[in-house]
């Protein structure tokens, strides 16, 4: 069965907007990835400041082969300049949690 990485990112309201678009400016960066399945950018209605990111693999292994590769350069780690100054973009979130899981059952709609 699959495997779920749940990334919970506290982010302020004065960055919710950043986030929404630099996720939206790097669609397609994960979907490539061998092992991908899924991806959801959550964003909380009420009573919290952390958005969810959702994502699905095949395995643990093909979501540590996109930490250590495609995921460390779509963060800057490629050497990509975007904030002031050439240098990289101030975070939009504040603080960030991994979560793991293991899909024990699942349905889908029917037809």
């Amino acid at each position: 069965m699959s495997i779920v990485k749940i990334n919970a990112l506290t982010v302020s309201s004065e960055m919710a907007e950043t986030l929404e678009k630099r996720f939206a400016a790097r669609a397609g960066a994960v979907e490539n990835s061998d092992g991908f399945e899924w991806f959801e950018l959550l964003r909380p209605l009420e009573g919290t400041d952390q958005y969810l990111v959702y994502t699905r693999w095949r395995s643990e292994e093909d979501f540590q082969a996109w930490m250590s590769g495609s995921m460390q350069a779509a963060h800057g780690g490629g050497g990509a300049a975007g904030g002031e100054g050439g240098g990289a973009p101030k975070p939009a979130a504040s603080g960030s949690t991994l979560w793991s899981f293991e899909v024990v059952q699942q349905a889908g709609p029917k037809g």
